[in-house]
């Protein structure tokens, strides 16, 4: 899942990124309004991190352009800001929730794995399909009730498939969420962690639609 960090403090925008890497997030960045606006309108993100006092275009703007444009993805707003106000504008522009600084980077990821969660229509932190539980406030991973060692990839690759199980998943839109900007998107390496995961979680648990994508099965495969 691909979240954007719109955050002009450089040092603590590393440090949210460095958290959501490692909750198993890829992460883009910009440190201004007018970044932040374009990469998401343009960039396929599943989540954004918001901060309101962004030079340039301030968070706000940037946030009602994003919804002006039909852009829906969840928006976690960051602010010092400690009045009603501030948070009335914010969620008036649409933004999902906040969070006031300073912050603990484990509030931040707990925040926006619910919002992402929510958004995909998940009520609790644990996915199920079947047999196969995934536990995505820490990542991890159970078949049968036994934990499965997970790649960091694979650990990427399994959430999204399970936060949208029962759909078939292009290449094209995994390949979105799962890469950075300027990565090097290789679908054959993306097969091959494919097949990877699928040797570990049950081969007929991730269906292969020949010209569309993968469809990870909602229940147990019979």
């Amino acid at each position: 899942m691909k979240v954007l960090v719109v955050e002009d403090d450089r040092d603590l925008a590393a440090q949210i990124a460095a958290a959501l890497t490692q909750a198993g997030y890829t992460v883009e960045s910009a440190h201004d309004g007018e970044t932040g606006e374009f990469l998401g309108a343009t960039e396929t993100v599943g989540a954004a991190v918001l901060d309101l006092g962004l030079p340039g275009i301030d968070g706000i703007e940037v946030l009602k352009r994003w919804r002006g444009a039909g852009l829906t993805f969840p928006v976690l707003i960051l602010t010092a800001r400690d009045a009603w106000s501030d948070k009335v504008a914010g969620f008036r522009a649409g933004a999902d929730d906040y969070v006031l600084k300073p912050f603990r980077m484990e509030e931040v990821t707990l925040r926006l794995s619910t919002l992402i969660r929510r958004a995909a229509g998940h009520a609790t932190a644990e996915l199920a399909a079947g047999a196969l539980m995934l536990d995505t406030a820490t990542g991890l991973a159970t078949l049968d009730g036994m934990p499965l060692r997970l790649t960091a990839f694979e650990g990427k690759l399994l959430r999204y498939l399970m936060l949208h199980k029962g759909r078939v998943v292009s290449r094209t839109e995994l390949s979105e969420h799962m890469y950075d900007r300027d990565a090097d998107r290789d679908f054959r390496s993306m097969e091959v962690v494919i097949g990877r995961l699928r040797r570990k979680i049950g081969e007929a648990r991730v269906e292969t639609r020949r010209g569309e994508g993968y469809r990870l099965l909602p229940v147990d495969p019979e």
